[in-house]
């Protein structure tokens, strides 16, 4: 299944990684249920203290997108009472960008060792992992939030829990356009001691 077929497993995974982009334009090609299996699994690795799997996914395709869509839309008349109806209707379309759209939150628990902010960064990271095990797939991601990750209509119409926070809306599917790749400069934010 994975097309990039390289000899050394370990360059494969440093030329994903190090190629990584976010995808600009999808493909309306549906992702395929085992592509869609094997990324999950592929998030379901992450690091996790404590094995909490922290990670949720609500999987969006079809006419289920429009559920978000309408969400978000409703999320910005409360918030600006005077959009109008092309406002609205660019914010509902959003949720369409790409034919598979993960809405990927955070159940995070007390625990004695394992406080809320590692929780969240475990999500982060299932995210992480979701993203580079597409890339390998020759499939494309979005990872964005807004406001609309914090709010409380979209949460609502998602069938989440109220204390369930949204770590993204992550877009997947065929790339027709990618971003530039950003220079790999750690020397600015590296120091040693």
């Amino acid at each position: 299944m994975v097309s990039r077929m390289v000899s050394d497993p370990m360059n494969s995974a440093i030329e994903v990684i190090l190629g990584r982009s976010s995808t600009k334009k999808f493909a309306d090609t549906a992702v395929t249920r085992e592509q869609l299996e094997l990324l999950l699994t592929a998030a379901v690795r992450a690091p996790d203290h404590g094995l909490i799997a922290p990670w949720r996914f609500t999987i969006l395709e079809g006419d289920s997108r429009k559920i978000l869509g309408n969400a978000m839309a409703s999320a910005l008349r409360e918030k600006s009472p005077d959009a109008d109806s092309e406002m609205l209707e660019r914010e509902a379309t959003k949720a369409m960008r790409s034919p598979t759209l993960l809405v990927v939150s955070a159940v995070t628990q007390l625990h004695a060792k394992v406080p809320e902010i590692e929780q969240w960064v475990a999500v982060g990271a299932a995210i992480q992992n979701l993203w580079i095990a597409a890339e390998a797939l020759d499939l494309g991601i979005a990872w964005k939030t807004g406001s609309h990750a914090y709010n409380a209509t979209v949460k609502k119409a998602l069938g989440l829990a109220p204390d369930e926070k949204i770590i993204g809306f992550v877009h997947v599917g065929v790339p027709l356009s990618k971003a530039p790749v950003r220079p790999p400069d750690f020397t600015t934010r590296t120091r040693r001691l």
